[in-house]
């Protein structure tokens, strides 16, 4: 199995680019409240220069359906993050306006030892993968903090074995990125804040370790 990467955050041509050479699968963009924040016209500039096979996903937060069916088209978009409690019909009208060219990400959080989600994420045909991230009481991703992957291991990705793809996320760094993935054994990984120098600005030495590191892990 080949592990999937996503780098995300990104806000510049250069950073979209250094993932795209470094042998990212993917590159994320935020449309919602971030130091992170980009508009539909900004990445549509970028896209335009990125390789087509990059695969390009939107983060969205507490977004009408008008308002991320708009961005996918005007950004040119193969992908979204639907990074909240996001509604079924809100995937299943995703579903239908693009198709199974879309991949739609949903989202659970994993903190303290239990799980948050919406509980027809993990069943829901209209999901291609679930990105399991960390959570604060003020922020919903990009915290830079990490799970219990031992207990993740034997509980969430354990019994989830067989349904929809998992994506690790939440404190992933260059230096533990491997364990990670050896303890969770996921499907794909997703970083942000730890390929920085700062918010909004990836660090180029960062983003290539980290992204060597994780090829190089034993699944």
């Amino acid at each position: 199995m080949s592990l999937w990467i996503k780098i995300c955050g990104n806000t510049s041509l250069a950073d979209a680019q250094l993932a795209a050479e470094a042998g990212a699968d993917a590159v994320g963009f935020v449309f919602a409240p971030s130091p992170r924040r980009v508009t539909a016209g900004h990445v549509a500039a970028i896209v335009s220069h990125l390789p087509p096979a990059l695969e390009r996903i939107g983060v969205f937060v507490e977004a009408t359906f008008d308002e991320i069916a708009a961005t996918v088209g005007a950004a040119r978009l193969t992908g979204v993050q639907l990074h909240w409690d996001a509604p079924g019909e809100l995937r299943a009208k995703l579903r239908a306006r693009f198709g199974p060219k879309l991949r739609i990400l949903g989202v659970v959080h994993f903190g303290d030892s239990t799980v948050e989600t919406d509980a027809g994420v993990a069943a829901d045909a209209n999901v291609d993968a679930i990105l399991v991230d960390s959570r604060t009481a003020s922020v919903v991703g990009g915290t830079g903090r990490s799970y219990d992957w031992t207990h993740a291991a034997k509980t969430f990705f354990e019994n989830s074995a067989g349904r929809r793809p998992l994506i690790a996320a939440g404190g992933l760094t260059p230096e533990n990125v491997a364990e990670a993935i050896v303890t969770l054994r996921p499907w794909g990984v997703d970083v942000v804040s730890s390929v920085e120098a700062a918010p909004g600005r990836k660090d180029p030495a960062k983003v290539r370790a980290f992204i060597a590191n994780a090829r190089a892990a034993k699944m």
